[in-house]
């Protein structure tokens, strides 16, 4: 597969990311009692770390997609930020903090997802000079 087509996959990918974010975790911000009371022990700054980071992933496939410099700079920021509110997620927990343990998989997961964004879109830049700004 080239870098164009793998480039595309990646964006698609983050946008599709970004969507399912913004609406699971609309439903769990918004959501009315019943819903939020379903979610268990959840930690209010990861909840909206996630949800607001869900218009940075639309933003950054988008941008992918359409070959703009940068939306790297924005996958990195993504990957950066979501490491550190991982980290800040940790303290919180070996403070006693109440949390759910899949919020750990689902950290890491966004973490190495955008890791892994940021590694291919800057390939993806060195290779392919039609990048733009």
């Amino acid at each position: 597969m080239n870098t164009y087509h793998t480039m595309s996959w990646v964006a698609v990918a983050a946008i599709v990311f970004g969507a399912v974010t913004i609406l699971s975790g609309g439903r769990a911000l918004f959501g009315g009692l019943e819903t939020r009371a379903a979610l268990g022990n959840v930690v209010p700054f990861v909840l909206w770390f996630n949800f607001l980071g869900g218009f940075a992933y639309i933003l950054a496939g988008a941008g992918l997609l359409r070959r703009r410099r940068w939306a790297v700079y924005i996958s990195l920021f993504v990957a950066i930020s979501t490491i550190l509110v991982f980290a800040a997620f940790g303290l919180h927990v070996m403070d006693g903090g109440a949390f759910e343990e899949r919020t750990i998989g689902a950290l890491t997961f966004r973490a190495l997802f955008w890791i892994a964004v940021t590694i291919v879109s800057m390939h993806a830049v060195k290779r392919t000079p039609d990048w733009r700004l």
